[in-house]
């Protein structure tokens, strides 16, 4: 048996980036490297103190799964420390990491690796690329070691490891799913992927699709500019393709400007047009992808200088999730709808309360969330498992909360070893022929017992008051208001949030209007009735549809 282990320097928790060091026998590889400061890495005593291949290198070889910073923005300190050291990718990554050191004079150089062939990269290391979704070009790697004879191992077993980055098994507008049917099967002896979303549920990505598209129609129909801030690469490309193809958006006189950062990951997309789904480059043959000011909805460039040009009609604008939303917002009188990406946990760009106050003048400013998922939710990430059935799992890249949801599971614990390592502890991994009984786990588990009393006027529920200690419950109970809804035998609580009573503030409706607000079926912002067509859909207040059913006990919504 060979040593196999995980430290990991970086695992996407809060704002550091992701980047894990795998031992396999001799080898050293870095999986991806998203660190904002290599010292962890240069200067880990396990390190320090082990040989390799390379003993003047940290590792032998790194791997870089997509060009998303949190995952690569160490990579360029790491080339100019050692500039022999060689860094793998799939061609559309090598050709979109540039885009992330835009102010340096020279591009970070990498070694191309095709899709679904392994190729030995060193003495009895081979890795193999697959495509996992998520944006173009992002790879998982499927890393095997076949120790040999003169490495002084006489067993000719194979290790495995597969390595998923991000990844994301449905179909996107841009960049097709990760192909599970390939991998069914595969049998690694240690998975590591991303838990991001936990155990959340998602809507199918169409209908994820069509919400965000009528959420923006809306706000244009009711004389709304709408300001998207989002990643610079991958979320807004998606956008601009959905807003371009949706039938929603077809025909509408209507301008979509898009600021100089997207802009220029658009340009990037074209050069390897050949790359993208068939889908894409059937439109493309049709009329242009991206840039095209003749066909409505238009959409044209937006630079520093233009911005006062955003306020002569409702428009939509993409800007970068680092951009100052009220240099926008401040332009002209016309009222604007920020759109902001739902992250869960939420992070920087999801503005609260006391930012929207500073943002917001008199009425004229409203927010709103909007759900395009660029990460598997629960039921993806348990489908992979459960498809490529491995001994060990290692969850990064999530809250320590969400993460924690992923290893209490009792469909993965009973089958699988759970791991969620701590940054810069070492994680052996041994293996077996057999899967090895799972030790149990010490993760503090995400369920909570409570009690029920039924009162003449209403229903009481009453938790453990260990649930403080979970930072979501600040969140929560932010308000004191919560909602909740059935689904299936489930009974499911959320919390209001203070963003959504100022949304809710800012769109009320009179007390007799026959629409969404005053419907028993509208709860969240959407629509529950099941004989509605928008049933599921996120709708406004005042929105309007045949089977209308007024609420005869306004306050019932929430408790």
């Amino acid at each position: 048996m060979i040593d196999l282990e995980c430290i990991p320097f970086g695992a996407g928790h809060g704002d550091e980036g992701v980047s894990l060091l795998l031992k396999m026998g001799p080898y050293r590889v870095l999986l991806d490297c998203g660190l904002k400061d290599l010292r962890s890495l240069t200067t880990h005593p396990k390190l320090k103190h082990q040989t390799s291949i390379h003993p003047n290198w940290p590792v032998d070889l790194a791997l870089c799964s997509h060009a998303h910073p949190d995952h690569v923005r160490g990579f360029w300190e790491l080339r100019q420390a050692y500039p022999d050291l060689p860094i793998y990718s799939s061609d559309v990554t090598a050709q979109l990491l540039p885009l992330n050191w835009l102010e340096q004079d020279t591009t970070l150089s990498c070694q191309t690796l095709p899709w679904r062939s392994p190729l030995e990269v060193e003495t009895g290391l081979n890795v193999e690329l697959y495509p996992a979704g998520h944006l173009p070009g992002a790879a998982a790697f499927l890393i095997t070691y076949t120790p040999t004879v003169n490495q002084g191992h006489s067993n000719q077993r194979s290790y495995t490891v597969f390595y998923t980055g991000d990844f994301l098994l449905s179909n996107s507008r841009l960049v097709d799913g990760l192909p599970l049917s390939e991998l069914r099967g595969l049998n690694p002896d240690v998975l590591i992927l991303e838990g991001s979303f936990g155990i959340a549920r998602h809507p199918h990505r169409r209908q994820q699709e069509t919400q965000v598209a009528e959420r923006i129609l809306s706000a244009i129909q009711q004389g709304q500019s709408v300001i998207l801030p989002v990643p610079a690469l991958g979320l807004g490309q998606e956008l601009l393709m959905l807003m371009r193809s949706h039938h929603t958006f077809t025909g509408k006189d209507l301008d979509i400007w898009v600021e100089d950062s997207i802009a220029l990951g658009c340009d990037a997309y074209l050069n390897f047009l050949q790359q993208l789904p068939p889908t894409v480059q059937n439109f493309a043959q049709h009329q242009p992808l991206f840039w095209d000011e003749r066909i409505r909805p238009r959409v044209k460039r937006l630079n520093t200088q233009g911005k006062s040009r955003v306020t002569d009609r409702p428009c939509i604008v993409l800007v970068s999730d680092t951009t100052e939303i009220q240099d926008y917002v401040s332009q002209g009188d016309r009222p604007w709808l920020i759109l902001l990406p739902e992250r869960r946990p939420r992070e920087k760009a999801d503005l609260g309360a006391q930012e929207l106050h500073s943002i917001a003048r008199g009425n004229a400013v409203t927010l709103d969330t909007f759900l395009l998922a660029e990460h598997c939710d629960g039921p993806g990430t348990t489908q992979l498992i459960h498809n490529l059935r491995p001994q060990h799992i290692v969850f990064i890249h999530g809250s320590s909360e969400y993460l924690a949801d992923l290893t209490s599971l009792d469909e993965l614990a009973n089958r699988y070893h759970l791991h969620s390592p701590g940054i810069g502890k070492s994680l052996e991994l041994p293996v077996g022929e057999g899967l090895i009984q799972p030790i149990a786990s010490t993760v503090t588990n995400s369920f909570y017992e409570g009690e029920v009393h039924e009162l003449e006027h209403e229903i009481l529920v009453t938790l453990p008051q260990q649930l403080l200690k979970d930072p979501r419950w600040q969140s929560f109970g932010d308000t004191g208001l919560i909602e909740a809804s059935w689904q299936g035998e489930m009974l499911v609580l959320r919390g209001i949030s203070q963003r959504e009573l100022l949304v809710q503030k800012h769109q009320t409706v009179e007390p007799d209007f026959q629409g969404c607000a005053n419907c028993r079926h509208y709860r969240g912002q959407r629509c529950w009735n099941q004989r509605s067509t928008l049933y599921g859909f996120k709708v406004t207040p005042d929105g309007y549809c045949p089977v209308f059913e007024a609420d005869m006990e306004p306050g019932n919504q929430i408790a």
